[in-house]
């Protein structure tokens, strides 16, 4: 099993030291893969950034050393910053690959064309985003309408879905985060392209993972939601059900492919335009060999390849 957190905190103190071109390497804890190459052989490494999403960031630095172990060649530094980070540094050309837990917008895309940049998508893996409670709360399962009922205020205490008479502690993603979009489109407005819903005002908005993590292990009223490889022992995962007939469906690899699971989705990296070089190679590993880290990252591979 891959140590997650390892590669979150390194990735964070990366990010904090701005030691970003070689977060990858030190991150991972590459031996080769991390050194400085000589002069002569500098020309020869091909550098590549991956920038963006938060839910991907563990997974993108184990890609990242896995593939580096085996290819000193290659340098490929690893960042986070969320999708939008993400997104916005492959629309101004900084980097070659942009990670990212939502779609781009129409509006990302028209910006992209217009610096010259055709953004191709390719699906790197699948997820589930687990709603978490603490363990001291025995509420089980909710369905999809009590959530959006919770997350837009209409509902305030537990005792309102068959709980404790304990006031509602609502925790998401910060709004950068493909995350938050996802939730706030699919949960919050129940997937209604024409609902104008909104988080409540009173919901706390977490920078990290590890964030929503550590609020809801201490905190027996809160609520919150985050990708599924990113989900311990230390919190309680509630089902979910379409409607209140259910079924109510706890995520894992086996509801995210049978579909049975409501709030799943998948992962995304965009190039600027058709990979070609160390990129294309790259990304064929990732969607090739490179499936076999998912699982053991806590994400659900792929079940035919990435497009």
């Amino acid at each position: 099993m891959i140590p997650g957190r390892l590669y979150r905190w390194a990735a964070l103190a990366c990010l904090a030291a701005g030691l970003a071109a070689g977060c990858a390497g030190r991150a991972t804890g590459g031996s080769g893969a991390g050194a400085a190459p000589s002069r002569a052989a500098a020309a020869a490494v091909a550098a590549i950034q991956n920038t963006g999403s938060d839910t991907l960031l563990n997974l993108a630095l184990a890609w990242a050393e896995r593939y580096m172990s085996d290819r000193p060649e290659v340098r490929i530094s690893v960042t986070g910053g969320g999708s939008g980070t993400g997104i916005a540094s492959l629309i101004n050309g900084t980097v070659q690959i942009a990670n990212a837990s939502r779609e781009m917008s129409a509006e990302e895309f028209a910006q992209a064309r217009k610096n010259g940049i055709t953004p191709v998508r390719f699906t790197v893996a699948l997820d589930a985003i687990a709603v978490v409670a603490n363990l001291r709360n025995p509420v089980s399962g909710l369905t999809l309408q009590q959530l959006s009922d919770m997350y837009t205020g209409r509902l305030t205490r537990w005792k309102e879905v068959g709980g404790p008479s304990w006031p509602v502690v609502l925790l998401s993603r910060e709004s950068n985060s493909g995350t938050y979009v996802y939730f706030l489109e699919q949960v919050v407005r129940l997937g209604n392209s024409k609902s104008k819903d909104l988080f409540s005002p009173e919901t706390l908005l977490m920078p990290s993972s590890q964030g929503i993590s550590s609020e809801v292990q201490q905190n027996p009223n809160a609520i919150g939601y985050d990708g599924l490889g990113y989900v311990t022992s230390e919190q309680k995962v509630i089902a979910v059900a379409r409607t209140p007939a259910g079924p109510y469906v706890a995520p894992s690899a086996r509801t995210v492919l049978d579909k049975s699971y409501p709030i799943a989705r998948p992962l995304f990296m965009y190039t600027a335009g058709e990979p070609a070089g160390a990129v294309k190679a790259y990304l064929d590993w990732v969607m090739g060999d490179g499936q076999k880290i998912v699982k053991e990252v806590g994400f659900v591979p792929l079940s035919g390849g990435g497009e």
